[in-house]
């Protein structure tokens, strides 16, 4: 089912006093209406965790939770079933529930250490509380591979109901071609943000995107190409309704756009330039006669003719098929920069009344920019319409007049001052992608609408005009807000996604939080969407890392298995949003008391492009098995630092003895680990074999020649010790030894070490390289101590 957006526009805010969430709703973008912590609580998502749909769940709901576990899955590894049966601890439960204040987007979240409980009237509600729970969730959640957690959320209850009905993006296909994957993937990231409305944009100058039945030239002839002859292309029908529908399951509506009567310079040379067959040259009323392509950014120089009856049989067939493969509410008509010297006041205003009037024919309600304010949206019967104001000029001066305008005939109105809204604009002076027509904007001149203000009610105040008062804009006008994308400059996907983020959750928190609350500036604002760089990265989203955002280091790190000794190789994933790898340091503390610098490489960002998460890579040996408690910590530029603990488990078995063994014990070849076993015999090992005893009781001698690796960890051997030529580690440590100890001829690397074993007999080293050692802790001798052990 298509989540239709009301023309009430907002929602009531809860009655709750809105609070952030240090390490909760602190990273959540957009900040919720009310958040309120839950001291002492903490939710650990568990592999036996269970995703559970209430009672009352029809399909969209169960949508939802499938696509909560389709997200959680891979980065967790666990299996997350989706179940209709009772709540469990541990679980994340989905529950429709009669809450008339939560509207139809709204949602209540509470998180404790008995689980996820996510509420709401509606399934849309469900939605965006699913996003919001994703934020809370550590970013590595959004990996594709497992990573190794923990997966926990600081209990909190929130309350959250959006500002604005209408919350948008606008994306251009129209100048530079994309095909559907590409918005797909767009709409997905900006559901994400509890977007709920693509503004498509598939009619302009340079081209015509959207096959129409009975009129084959209109993307044989007008989708040939892109700005600056660049390739065109255009879909299918059912492509369209496939982004349709993929859009609604994700509650988002789509809006299609054929810009008229201006801009449609693909449309007239589809009926009116050389190639057209048949030929209706009386629906141009461009610049030019006959119509060229013109394939720069040039606008304001086409037009359909207004009293043609070709152009009404080309717009009736186009809006009566586009609306019927739309199932939302709206068609967007265009009505932008038509200069009155390719058409005239008169001819304008009468061009956008009738097409409008065609537009409610087929049960949809018209949205243009706001110059189609000029027309009779007044006049009695007048079906009601939206304007979208876009103007970027004074919005206190005359700036503001086409919205004002708009007011006053009473349209309603969606906000995009292109000096706030549109990510089409550079993001810095020099930038290869964007236009700087309306200035150069960072996510400061997104969020601040005006001074350090950032609410869409107050930008466009009343004012008088020869003695005429023009209304304000308010929220009682306002429908919502849209952040646009034009692609004059853009040609891919990625170049879409770098002029997206991080401004368009901006424009996001402008239209879904309150807009009076304690963490509703800028810079919270920022400081929440510092921790989403790793998210986007995980997810290979490009992204331009602003330097007005305070960008963190991010580390994880998997627990390592080594059964060497040596653990060597990659062992961290570093997220370091806009530096290079050569700009970011990381070191490892082993968990035995050594630590190491690790190398830090990785893909690093070009001008257009963000970099990639780095990889920590670093070696080192253990001097023996256990399991350690290891930290990797990476430094960014400015001394912002991250760590990560991991396990590192050193175990070299490869046959394991406990409880009781009975006669001797003859250890050949691998390793042979005694673990707190009684030995009733004596011991020997041979050449090439090792022996590892930790807590053993060996009732007898031990007698090792030309072991790889002898170590004797605590424990008691009742007779003597006798050990020659290890070509390993050697350790004998907190040992019973009923009888002497010799050690002679060993050739390791680290020095044999000796110490903290009380000896019932001599104790002799010789021909040791190097010299045994005791790290401090004497040998308790009944006997001599000599040769290299003397002082041991």
């Amino acid at each position: 089912m298509v989540s239709s957006v009301a023309l009430a526009g907002q929602l009531a805010a809860p009655a709750a006093r809105a609070v952030a969430v240090p390490g909760g709703a602190a990273q959540v973008v957009p900040v919720p209406a009310s958040a309120v912590p839950v001291p002492g609580e903490t939710f650990t998502l568990a592999p036996q965790s269970r995703i559970v749909v209430g009672p009352d769940g029809d399909a969209e709901t169960a949508g939802v939770a499938d696509g909560l576990a389709a997200l959680l899955r891979p980065s967790t590894g666990y299996p997350l079933p989706v179940t209709a049966a009772a709540p469990r601890r541990g679980d994340i439960e989905l529950r429709l529930v009669a809450a008339a204040e939560l509207g139809d987007e709204g949602y209540r979240l509470d998180i404790t250490a008995a689980g996820v409980r996510l509420a709401a009237a509606r399934p849309a509600g469900l939605f965006y509380g699913v996003q919001t729970l994703r934020q809370l969730l550590p970013p590595w959640i959004e990996s594709r591979t497992v990573r190794p957690g923990p997966w926990t959320v600081s209990g909190v209850r929130i309350e959250d109901v959006p500002r604005y009905g209408y919350r948008g993006v606008m994306l251009d296909i129209a100048r530079h071609f994309q095909p559907p994957a590409v918005v797909k993937r767009l709409i997905d990231q900006a559901a994400a943000y509890k977007i709920n409305t693509l503004h498509l944009h598939v009619g302009d100058d340079q081209g015509f995107r959207i096959a129409i039945d009975g009129r084959p030239e209109l993307t044989e002839i007008g989708a040939q190409f892109s700005i600056n002859n660049d390739p065109g292309g255009h879909w299918t029908q059912a492509e369209y309704v496939d982004v349709v529908t993929y859009a609604a399951e994700r509650f988002m509506t789509v809006i299609p756009e054929v810009d008229t009567p201006g801009h449609t310079n693909a449309i007239i040379m589809s009926y009116a330039g050389p190639e057209a067959d048949p030929v209706l040259p009386d629906v141009n009323c461009s610049n030019r006669t006959p119509p060229v392509w013109n394939l720069t950014g040039a606008v304001g120089y086409s037009a359909l003719c207004p009293e043609s009856p070709n152009t009404w049989a080309i717009l009736t067939d186009i809006v009566a098929q586009l609306s019927a493969l739309t199932p939302g509410p709206y068609y967007h008509l265009g009505g932008d920069e038509v200069p009155a010297s390719i058409l005239s006041h008169d001819r304008f205003v009468g061009f956008v009344d009738r097409l409008a009037d065609l537009v409610t024919a087929q049960g949809k309600t018209a949205i243009g920019w706001a110059e189609i304010s000029q027309a009779n949206f007044d006049r009695p019967g007048a079906a009601p319409a939206i304007a979208q104001f876009w103007n970027n000029g004074n919005p206190a001066g005359a700036g503001g007049d086409t919205a004002r305008r708009a007011v006053q005939k009473g349209m309603r109105v969606i906000m995009s001052p292109a000096n706030h809204t549109y990510l089409d604009m550079r993001q810095w002076p020099g930038s290869p992608l964007g236009l700087g027509w309306a200035g150069t904007l960072d996510v400061s001149h997104f969020y601040h609408w005006s001074g350090t203000s950032s609410d869409p009610g107050s930008y466009i105040p009343a004012r008088t005009v020869n003695g005429e008062t023009l209304p304000a804009v308010t929220d009682a006008h306002i429908l919502g807000v849209e952040a646009p994308i034009w692609s004059e400059t853009l040609l891919t996907g990625a170049d879409i996604e770098f002029q997206a983020f991080p401004r368009l959750p901006a424009t996001a928190e402008i239209g879904w939080s309150p807009n009076v609350h304690p963490e509703r500036n800028l810079a919270s604002f920022v400081d929440r969407l510092a921790g989403h760089g790793p998210r986007w990265q995980l997810q290979g989203q490009n992204f331009h890392p602003s330097p007005q955002v305070p960008w963190r280091v991010d580390v994880a790190a998997p627990d390592v298995h080594s059964d060497t000794r040596t653990v060597g190789g990659a062992l961290a994933s570093i997220s370091a949003p806009g530096v290079a790898p050569d700009q970011v340091t990381a070191t490892v503390d082993w968990g035995d008391g050594s630590s190491s610098p690790a190398t830090v490489s990785g893909t690093a960002g070009t001008v257009t492009r963000v970099n990639g998460l780095y990889t920590a890579t670093a070696s080192h040996r253990y001097a023996r098995d256990g399991v350690y408690r290891a930290t990797v910590t990476a430094t960014r530029p400015g001394g912002v630092t991250s760590s990560a603990r991991f396990s590192v488990t050193v175990d070299t078995c490869t046959s394991r003895l406990s409880g009781r063994h009975s006669g001797p014990l003859v250890v050949g070849a691998g390793v042979t680990c005694l673990a707190g076993a009684t030995v009733t015999g004596p011991v020997t090992v041979r050449p090439g074999g090792s022996l590892i005893a930790t807590a053993a009781s060996v009732r007898g001698p031990v007698q090792a020649s030309g072991a790889t690796t002898l170590e004797l960890l605590g424990g008691s051997v009742a007779g003597p010790v006798t050990v020659t030529g290890t070509t390993g580690q050697l350790g004998i440590e907190g040992v019973r030894v009923g009888g002497p100890l010799v050690v002679t001829g060993t050739g390791t690397g680290p020095a044999p070490v000796i110490a903290g074993n009380t000896i019932g007999g001599p104790l002799v080293c010789t021909g040791n390289t190097p010299a045994p050692v005791d790290n401090g802790v004497p040998n308790t001798v009944r006997g001599p101590a000599t040769g290299q052990c003397r002082d041991l």
